[in-house]
């Protein structure tokens, strides 16, 4: 079964570049029958708040995302302890006792030579006594995994292709503070392994952490670790792709794009269907279109349409899809949005004339009234007192009106529809005059009409 993951931590809100990782989980999950799983990574207890979690939990609902099992690292720091002492025990975890600045120093001058800045291994040189040392001085370290050298890392990415990586051009990552919290990369890797995830999607700037990260799988399972360890059958790697980043418009990574979240979408009036729908193909060679349905979006999703080209969000993109996606919500979908009284009948004559669903209350003042036509010249006010003299109310009766009046006026085009439209809406330009003038009603439409002409009614 595929099984996906999306694993925020909760130390801010989602923004566009999460829920695009988020999304593209949950239709990979989905395209093939699996499990997606939302798991809060919470191990930084200093800035974790449960107020964030609330948050993602919410945001990936209003955008209906909807996760099958939930999984928070807090939960399992047992299992992350295991999973230390069993690495350690087997030669793959060390202690170093450099503190920020030294490493610091040490990465200036290995640049300053043309160097790679990559750890040097010294805390591996340490004697016992040089250990004992710092212990006894009270120096706590930070730990250490000792990378294998002697074969390089590769993998074929679902996205990037064939990857390959010198693993003597990685430093050994740190995967313990001193104070003793976790880092990723550890918790992660037991995590995915315990949790059956066998597809990894997630940015390309991931890439050199999953080259680390095959080298902690293994290492795990060589210990025992993962779905089904000591069933017989030995746990199976994740199979990792990564997505180009997304950039703005203008072509370059954007602190904007961080900032835009569900709270400034919502504010905008932007829909959630509009979100998904740029979102799902964005950096895919697939079209991007209003398209409603997730499901016809779940089948056409797939890893092979990703383009290694960073993937460029454009705002205004995004409004001009949410216009076209509320043209095709249905009344169900917006009933509880509406304004009082509006019913499905209003719905569809004021839809085509939104880009966003707050307008609706604009455009429903339109028919509930008072309007304010502007002055009329006599010519007009004379076509228009006509105009409530003439007005049949029938099955039809916009049409019957302009074709009375055409007759009785010889008016046509613009000089015919324009007087009326303003007369009774007081703007000149709106919905289809045909669905709008039965929801006026005819006692009211006559009523303006006359007021329009200065007579009356």
């Amino acid at each position: 079964m595929i099984t996906t993951r999306f694993a925020p931590s909760p130390t801010g809100r989602l923004h566009v570049g999460n829920i695009r990782t988020a999304l593209h989980n949950w239709l990979l999950a989905r395209k093939g029958g699996g499990r997606f799983i939302l798991r809060i990574d919470d191990t930084d207890a200093a800035r974790s708040r449960e107020e964030y979690a609330e948050a993602i939990r919410a945001d990936l609902a209003w955008l209906g995302l909807t996760w099958d099992a939930e999984e928070r690292q807090s939960a399992r720091i047992a299992r992350y302890e295991a999973a230390f002492d069993a690495l350690r025990a087997a030669g793959r975890i060390y202690p170093c006792y450099e503190t920020a600045q030294e490493l610091e120093i040490k990465r200036k001058i290995a640049l300053s030579r043309g160097l790679p800045p990559i750890y040097d291994r010294a805390a591996l040189r340490l004697t016992a006594a040089e250990r004992a040392a710092h212990e006894a001085a009270g120096n706590q370290p930070h730990w250490r995994f000792l990378l294998d050298h002697d074969a390089p890392i590769a993998w074929q990415d679902g996205i990037r292709g064939p990857q390959r990586f010198d693993p003597a051009q990685l430093s050994d990552p740190v995967i313990r503070r001193a104070d003793g919290s976790w880092l990723y990369m550890l918790p992660s890797a037991v995590d995915d392994l315990d949790m059956g995830v066998s597809q990894v999607l997630r940015g390309e700037d991931h890439v050199s952490n999953t080259a680390v990260q095959l080298q902690i799988f293994t290492a795990l399972i060589a210990a025992g670790f993962g779905e089904g360890a000591g069933a017989g059958k030995p746990p199976a790697l994740p199979a990792f792709a990564h997505m180009a980043l997304l950039v703005g418009r203008e072509g370059k990574l954007s602190k904007r794009l961080g900032a835009l979240g569900c709270d400034a979408f919502r504010a905008q009036g932007i829909e959630p269907e509009a979100i998904i729908a740029l979102l799902a193909r964005l950096g895919t060679a697939l079209p991007i279109e209003p398209i409603v349905d997730r499901a016809a979006l779940i089948a056409s999703f797939d890893l092979a349409h990703f383009g290694r080209a960073p993937a460029r969000f454009d705002e205004a993109e995004l409004e001009r899809l949410n216009a076209a996606i509320i043209h095709q919500l249905p009344y169900e979908a917006v009933a509880a949005r509406l304004p009082q009284g509006m019913d499905a009948a209003g719905w569809h004559a004021i839809r085509p004339n939104l880009s966003r669903l707050s307008e609706a209350a604009e455009w429903w003042a339109v028919v509930t009234g008072p309007v304010t036509p502007p002055p009329f010249s006599p010519e007009d006010q004379a076509f228009l007192a006509e105009a409530a003299r003439l007005l049949v109310w029938d099955d039809a009766p916009w049409a019957s009106l302009t074709a009375a009046l055409k007759d009785a006026t010889g008016r046509k085009g613009r000089a015919l529809f324009l007087p009326l439209r303003l007369a009774l809406t007081g703007r000149d330009h709106g919905p289809d005059m045909a669905e709008l003038l039965p929801l006026i009603g005819e006692a009211e439409a006559r009523a303006r009409l006359a007021r329009a002409a200065g007579i009356s009614a």
